[in-house]
């Protein structure tokens, strides 16, 4: 269990803030993350590795000389936004481009991508290798399904000596492919872990049993087994491996770095004792094993369990893997101490944006967003601890936690720019962007999508019509299957935003009042919410414990239910908003 927190929403910030605090030698503060603190020559590849807090040392841990550039910090467990992945980008950048590196999970795909399109859009060249060392998560025939767990050490610390080393963007993309195909990993838990705040675990495993297969978010194992003696576990991990050896592998004289990492609470000694037995039968299978790892390298906060990661080594992976790396949480060889970079006064604060005053009917209708915007923390404050739970049943329980976070942001800034005079697509669009920042994750992004498309519809001059708020949620749900490409049926928010989007549209088209039709809309998407019960994920995080969830809503599902029902009785009451389908 975790014992020391002050607000658990601001965990994740002030765990950021203390750790830059004690390692200043190595790395500084930027908005996103860290960056080296250290010079770094103009003309060199900068390597970007992130994704949620609760697993360090990765991701801060391990930025420093010989290893990544920079790495974009999410709230505990839930990726880093957009905005989050381009601060740190553009801020280490050195002219030779960007190449991003990170575990394979929805949120994190989505985030980083987007962040990569927009670093092209402004002349920096950006590449990606995403981790997929996890065999338990999809089987050899969809690798490109599978997780990154222990095995980032491996791709993110030859992607960074192939930088050190002057490889150019396409080498470096290249050789870290190469390092992320040649590794594999394959983990066990005792226990689940407990987010900061949380009443009881993310998952439990029964005792004297053990889950197998599990993920590095929170997620429950995939199979159970009763507890082995540490020589039957030791067996267990290399008989996985070792029936899946990379293609390019001849196993006799093979060279091999073996990673035994540790995910929180599993005593050192313990894993001594296992890895004892586990350096006994690689070696028995006629491999050489090189630079041996036992310890922590990515945790799951408090989780008690283990995983172990083969690196199959070629001649060029083994010299890049020789180079010597000075970390807050990593060291290897000896590192000549680069100058420390001076940090310009420019870059520690933007200048705040002139908002625009809207027009006297679109500054009334803000009023209304922003009373909406209240309405939203108000529904997701009371229900937080349930969209964690639900979360969690085949998930990280993150959920509620990050739908917290983006609402009070998305309210502040909205009511900043509300009290500026903004009009409404301003204010909307304000608190859209920075739900998505603040949020993280899959539903930080995409409700940044949905607000923002909104947002578009509204305008900042006049008073929108029924069916400029029709347009507008048709268009965030084009907008949300256009970055996380769900269908209906999927289990995803999608099945709620779609049934609501048809439902308001038709009842607006019938000629209906607005009210009545937003009522009915959010009447459709509480029972499609509900509906979601039956169905097997078949996208995102939930999509390797797919059973586990059947008989449990999905979470983003059952949060928009929540806003939009809340937000309809607020419209009930308010004279400003849309009567009819013709401007009010």
């Amino acid at each position: 269990m975790t014992r020391l927190w002050n607000d658990p929403a601001d965990f994740a910030d002030e765990m950021i803030d203390g750790f830059v605090a004690a390692n200043e030698r190595s790395v500084r503060r930027v908005p996103g993350g860290v960056i080296r603190s250290t010079v770094v020559p103009e003309g060199q590849v900068a390597v970007v590795i992130g994704g949620g807090s609760g697993h360090y040392p990765a991701f801060g841990g391990l930025v420093g000389q010989g290893l990544a550039h920079g790495a974009a910090m999410g709230n505990l467990f839930a990726s880093p936004s957009t905005q989050q992945v381009h601060s740190v980008a553009a801020a280490v950048d050195r002219g030779a481009g960007v190449f991003l590196s990170y575990g394979n999970y929805a949120g994190d795909v989505l985030n980083f991508d987007a962040a990569q399109a927009r670093l092209r859009d402004e002349g920096i060249a950006c590449e990606t290798v995403v981790v997929t060392d996890d065999i338990f998560s999809a089987p050899p025939s969809e690798k490109h399904r599978r997780r990154g767990i222990a095995g980032d050490l491996t791709v993110f610390r030859i992607a960074a000596a192939a930088a050190e080393a002057g490889y150019d963007l396409a080498g470096v993309t290249r050789i870290a492919s190469v390092a992320n195909e040649r590794t594999r990993s394959f983990g066990v838990a005792f226990t689940g872990c407990t987010l900061p705040g949380a009443p009881q675990p993310l998952f439990t495993v029964p005792a004297g049993r053990m889950a197998i297969g599990l993920g590095i978010h929170g997620e429950p194992g995939i199979e159970e087994t009763d507890i082995p003696t540490a020589d039957d576990l030791a067996d267990l991990l290399v008989e996985k491996l070792l029936a899946e050896i990379p293609d390019a592998v001849d196993i006799a004289g093979a060279r091999v770095v073996p990673i035994l990492n540790g995910l929180g609470s599993l005593k050192y000694e313990e894993m001594f004792v296992v890895y004892r037995r586990i350096a006994e039968r690689l070696t028995d299978a006629g491999l050489v094993l090189v630079d041996p790892h036992v310890g922590e390298y990515c945790t799951s906060f408090d989780m008690a369990g283990t995983s172990l990661t083969l690196f199959w080594l070629d001649e060029e992976l083994e010299t890049l893997w020789e180079t010597p790396v000075d970390t807050p949480a990593y060291r290897r060889g000896s590192v000549a101490t680069a100058a420390r970079a001076e940090v310009a006064a420019s870059s520690v604060a933007a200048a705040e944006e002139a908002i625009e005053r809207g027009d006297e009917e679109s500054v009334e209708v803000a009023a209304l967003i922003r009373s909406a915007l209240q309405v939203i923390v108000d529904v997701v404050d009371a229900n937080v601890d349930e969209l964690g739970r639900i979360d969690a049943i085949a998930g990280d329980g993150d959920h509620g936690i990050g739908m917290q976070r983006g609402s009070h942001a998305a309210l502040v800034a909205g009511a900043a720019a509300a009290d500026a005079g903004a009009g409404a697509q301003t204010v909307l669009a304000h608190a859209a962007d920075a739900w998505a920042d603040k949020a993280g994750g899959t539903s930080g992004l995409l409700w940044g999508v949905i607000l923002n498309e909104l947002a578009t519809h509204l305008g900042d001059a006049g008073r929108p019509t029924a069916n400029d708020v029709a347009a507008g949620v048709a268009a965030a749900a084009q907008g949300v299957h256009a970055y996380g490409k769900a269908e209906v049926g999927d289990k995803t928010l999608v099945d709620a935003l779609v049934p609501f989007s048809t439902e308001l549209a038709d009842a607006i088209d019938a000629g209906g009042a607005f009210t009545d039709a937003w009522t009915r809309a959010a009447v459709a998407a509480t029972s499609a919410a509900a509906a979601t019960s039956d169905l097997l994920p078949r996208l995102g995080r939930a999509r390797t414990h797919g059973e586990h969830s059947l008989g449990t809503p999905d979470p983003g599902a059952v949060s928009l239910s929540l806003i939009v029902t809340a937000v309809g009785d607020l419209l009930t009451s308010a004279s400003t908003a849309p009567k009819a389908s013709h401007h009010a």
